[in-house]
């Protein structure tokens, strides 16, 4: 069931100040310029709770797009079943851990990431703030959720202020984006739409709508409308610091069982056959300083395609030069063929520039190739469970809107 738009008190929408206009706003996911480091084949921003929080502030402020995104252990393992979700994930301005797990396994692999964002506690954290409100339009959720969130949130007021909401239902993906439907939403005026609709559901959704959208700040947040909403309450803060919340969310609801054993085992398998043996080879790395051959990058015209060859250690420290050739490919809007055949090293922040030059040439639909790349590379991709860089790109097709 759907309901009109409604504002509980009526605030006024400044224009933003010069001050404003320097804070860190998300960068589009085209661009190659946002570090992020891999993680279990995500890319995810190294930002604690308040430079997100911030980024999300100044991208409402400044009607900038940003998709955020908050992956856990459950997008990892829906991700390796999904490569549409898992290229949806990707496709994002911001993209935090939601997780203690992971958290757990970024500081094993010596990850820049040390603390977990999860959806509902950056919301709760963006209600604390001061200042004007940010407008938010509450979409999903069980059939009455959202009303009574929407409720508890303008009743409670601080920095938040629900302008709309609708519950939906289980309908077709069709029927979830009709022109009726978007048109409610962007006549909203909101800074921020919450969805809930499943996570598989939710990023297709946004990726399906996103174009047709004038709300700026767009993310699913899972269960953050029961939360508000109390129909389900979160686990105390000391379960959720020790990495047991999913056994108080099965408490709560317990048809989450069957998934949450599901994603665990995956988890598991990943921690065994991937993420400590990236661990120890870490460690040898560091022990021994090897390898450390100079780095060395080539890049040559050859009709449409920029062919662009890497060889040598490729560490975070060096990935200036190479996001100046990927943007340079970018402007000529060319194909991208990568030669890694000569390469001896590389670390998550480089495969997550690698992902973020995937992501960039799958949203212009135009081909991003690895024609050859040395076993340690593809060892070395594999353990970052970032093996789909290595296959053939989609079909062109016509461009995507941003």
């Amino acid at each position: 069931m759907a309901y009109p738009a409604y504002p509980l008190r009526q605030t006024s929408s400044p224009p933003a100040d010069e001050q404003m206009r320097k804070l860190p706003a998300a960068e589009s996911p085209q661009s190659i310029h946002r570090p992020v480091h891999c993680l279990l084949g995500l890319p995810f921003d190294a930002v604690g709770m308040d430079t997100a929080a911030r980024r999300i502030e100044a991208s409402a402020r400044l009607r900038r797009p940003c998709v955020l995104t908050t992956p856990n252990v459950n997008f990892v393992a829906t991700a390796f079943a999904d490569p549409a979700f898992r290229d949806a994930v990707m496709d994002s301005h911001l993209c935090v851990v939601d997780g203690m797990p992971l958290v757990w396994i970024a500081r094993l692999l010596g990850l820049p990431i040390r603390e977990r964002v999860a959806g509902a506690d950056l919301f709760d954290y963006l209600a604390q703030q001061p200042g004007r409100p940010l407008r938010i339009y509450l979409f999903g959720g069980p059939d009455g959720a959202a009303l009574a969130a929407a409720t508890a949130i303008n009743r409670r007021g601080g920095g938040l202020q629900c302008v709309g909401f609708a519950s939906p239902g289980f309908g077709s993906m069709e029927d979830l984006s009709s022109e009726d439907i978007l048109a409610r939403i962007n006549a909203s005026g909101a800074d921020f739409l919450v969805l809930a609709l499943g996570a598989q559901k939710g990023q297709a959704w946004i990726a399906r709508n996103r174009a047709r959208l004038t709300v700026p700040v767009v993310s699913h947040l899972g269960a953050v409308i029961n939360f508000a909403a109390g129909t389900v309450q979160r686990a105390p803060g000391w379960m959720r610091r020790s990495g047991l919340e999913w056994l108080w969310r099965i408490g709560e609801e317990p048809t989450l069982r069957r998934r949450y054993l599901h994603d665990g085992a995956l988890l598991l398998s990943l921690l065994v056959c991937r993420v400590l043996p990236l661990a120890v080879y870490r460690r040898l790395v560091k022990l021994v300083g090897w390898p450390h051959a100079q780095s060395r990058m080539d890049s040559r015209r050859d009709g449409a395609t920029t062919c662009i060859s890497f060889s040598g250690t490729w560490r975070e420290d060096k990935l200036t030069a190479a996001r100046g050739i990927f943007e340079t490919a970018r402007i000529a809007e060319t194909d991208i063929a990568l030669d890694l055949s000569r390469l001896t090293d590389m670390d998550s922040a480089f495969v997550g520039l690698l992902m973020q030059v995937y992501t960039q040439q799958t949203r212009r639909r135009a081909a991003f190739t690895m024609v050859a790349a040395s076993g340690r590379a593809r060892l070395l991709l594999w353990l970052h469970c970032a093996e789909f860089l290595m296959a053939p790109s989609p079909a062109k097709g016509p461009p995507t809107a941003a």
